[in-house]
């Protein structure tokens, strides 16, 4: 739709007086533009007229850019977030791996040490693994994973790297039931390795020591002595360690001197175990030696069972001896 000449730009209105203002126009900018190109002038002017304008730029951009750093740090703290539990979680499996890798490291050192004890004694001896254990106000009682299956029998003793642990008591099909040394129905012999005190150690309430209670008082006992199994009875073989004496006293009668010990195995954490099969002799006298004698082919045969003996015909011209011929008073 053509505009109508009052609403027609004055800048291009098609009379003369337009035509001249546009030529005066475009002259003054062609004038700056030259004044600009040499001087330089314009651009000092913008310079200064931009120290005014820029802070009305950077308050208009104000809430974009207030949305954006605000996005930003949304998206990096959830990235930071995310990052952080992965990172947590890495470290949680790194130490389980760490701790399992630990737990075998010292399971296969106890595993070493028990091999270098049965080849160190050269001992027909089976490994178990501990699958249960009870320290009860009145039972010390420990369940390995070996049974009549395995050849296992009641009264074996039960040993680990540092000493001994008990013996078994009953048997099943696939476990065992071990006494510990600290049982208060368990007794041991031992012998003191410095004096050479042969006596007997039972266990105790207390669940970790050992009890002596019937040592002379003359005896020399003194604390940090070791004991020994002494091989009498017959059920633990001799040399075997049993516990260190941590207190010696007398006893509540005052007759005898009472010595506490502490196991020399590690009842408490021990999960591997030995089972011997090689049980000390008895001590004790010889059994009685039979009887000596001729051999019994040639023992006197009884007379009952005596064959007889044959009747030899005596010559017509024999007689009998009389009491007088052979010099016999007569009466």
């Amino acid at each position: 739709m053509p505009l109508a000449r009052e609403e027609s730009s004055p800048l291009f209105a098609g009379t003369a007086a337009g035509t001249l203002r546009l030529i005066f126009y475009l002259a003054i900018a062609m004038v700056l533009m030259v004044l600009d190109h040499r001087n330089g002038w314009l651009w000092r002017m913008r310079y200064a007229t931009s120290i005014v304008i820029e802070p009305v730029y950077r308050l208009a951009s104000l809430p974009s850019e207030g949305l954006h750093t605000a996005s930003v740090a949304f998206a990096d703290r959830r990235m930071l977030t995310e990052q952080n539990q992965q990172l947590r979680e890495d470290l949680l499996l790194a130490n389980a791996k760490l701790n399992r890798m630990q737990a075998v490291a010292q399971q296969n050192e106890r595993l070493k040490e028990l091999l270098d004890t049965q080849r160190s004694l050269n001992l027909h001896v089976q490994m178990a693994r501990v699958i249960g254990i009870d320290f009860g106000a009145y039972s010390h009682r420990m369940m390995i994973n070996v049974g009549a299956r395995d050849g296992v029998k009641t009264g074996q003793p039960v040993i680990d790297s540092h000493g001994v642990m008990g013996q078994v008591i009953d048997v099943l099909p696939n476990s065992s039931m071990v006494m510990l040394v600290t049982d208060p129905d368990h007794a041991i012999p031992v012998v003191d390795a410095r004096t050479g005190l042969r006596t007997v150690a039972y266990g105790s309430h207390a669940g970790d020591q050992l009890t002596l209670p019937n040592i002379p008082i003359a005896q020399d006992v003194q604390v940090g002595d070791k004991l020994l199994t002494s091989g009498l009875g017959g059920r633990f073989p001799e040399g075997f360690p049993v516990g260190e004496i941590r207190s010696v006293g007398p006893s509540a009668t005052g007759m005898f001197l009472e010595a506490h010990a502490i196991p020399s195995a590690d009842l408490d954490r021990t999960d591997e175990v030995l089972i011997l099969h090689d049980l000390a002799e008895p001590a004790g006298p010889p059994p009685p030696s039979p009887s000596a004698g001729p051999p019994s082919s040639e023992a006197p045969v009884p007379a009952s069972s005596a064959p007889p003996v044959p009747k030899v015909p005596l010559p017509s011209s024999f007689k009998p001896a009389t009491p007088a011929s052979t010099g016999v008073p007569q009466t």
